[in-house]
């Protein structure tokens, strides 16, 4: 299916193909989703499919608000507060799964939490009002890649598979959701993204851990390689060797770099993280042999940009 314009017409096809048990590709704040009834085990192993996913690795379930999620999942004062500070946007809670929720074992992969997010974009917000349906929906990209940002990425990632590809422009944060578990016990940060952590701490007035690294998975995002290039990255680099690309941060950006993008020349970190992924995939497909990348500093959207960048640049 070829990229279309998200028109409320093309929306309302979009509903209509979500309710078929097709998938359909959809902008976000964040990133592009590949959506499927999340109530439909059928159509949400079309996703994993799509995106070759291992299926021990959980989908987050879009919502269009709190009084949607509760249908889904129990909350407690930690995660109402959280919710009634970030919904809509791009925070997501992990919760305890409510009994008969209907939500198919895989989008959870058989866990007895869920991942719930109501979105901030009004394309997303529509397709939810338009087909009335719970959509659990990873970036739409093949697992392990760097997340599209832009309707065209999809395409190029996915092709055909998608029934719609819906075209929203670029995505305003261009970087994943922050995930927060809260099931039980301490919340714990169980992926770093476009809420930074130290918002949600004032919010909670309190110390968020991040999970460790080898902790069992309960989100997305927690792969210990993900969002990566083809093309091998040298991270804290503060020169250019023969053969590389640059991923530039600020104004002290070095020479010699077969192609140079900066992220932010005025050390934006907002606007670092929006430029993230398509820049990634830019210097993906200019033949050099390494992206060298500027060190990012530790702080705010820094630390979920430094996350990413670990983990893509993680040894195959």
């Amino acid at each position: 299916m070829p990229v279309v314009p998200a028109t409320e017409e093309m929306i309302a096809e979009a509903a209509r193909a979500l309710a078929r048990g097709e998938i359909v590709a959809f902008p976000t704040e964040t990133v592009y989703g590949l959506g499927a009834d999340a109530r439909d085990a059928d159509a949400v192993a079309k996703v994993f499919a799509a995106k070759e996913r291992p299926r021990f690795n959980p989908l987050i379930v879009h919502v269009p608000d709190v009084a949607a999620a509760e249908g889904y999942a129990v909350f407690e004062a930690t995660a109402r507060k959280l919710a009634e500070a970030f919904w809509p946007g791009p925070l997501s809670l992990v919760l305890p799964k409510r009994a008969g929720s209907g939500i198919a074992d895989l989008v959870t992969a058989g866990l007895d939490t869920i991942a719930l997010r109501a979105p901030n974009h009004k394309i997303a917000q529509k397709l939810l009002a338009a087909a009335k349906l719970p959509i659990a929906a990873p970036s739409a990209n093949r697992s392990g890649r760097v997340s599209p940002t832009m309707a065209s990425h999809v395409a190029a990632e996915l092709g055909e598979i998608p029934a719609m590809i819906l075209d929203g422009g670029p995505c305003p944060h261009g970087i994943e959701s922050t995930v927060v578990g809260v099931s039980g016990g301490a919340p714990m940060l169980l992926r770093l993204g476009a809420v930074p952590r130290e918002a949600i701490e004032a919010v909670l007035g309190q110390a968020v851990p991040l999970a460790e690294q080898d902790s069992a998975i309960a989100s997305p995002g927690q792969l210990e390689r993900h969002y990566a290039p083809l093309t091998p990255l040298r991270l804290e680099a503060t020169d250019v060797r023969q053969g590389e690309a640059l991923l530039a941060f600020g104004s002290n950006a070095p020479h010699g770099a077969i192609v140079s993008i900066n992220l932010s020349a005025s050390g934006d970190l907002e606007e670092a993280a929006a430029n993230l992924f398509a820049s990634l995939r830019r210097l993906d497909e200019c033949g050099a042999n390494a992206i060298a990348v500027m060190p990012i500093p530790e702080r705010g959207l820094g630390e979920a940009i430094n996350d990413r960048l670990r983990r893509a640049a993680k040894a195959r």
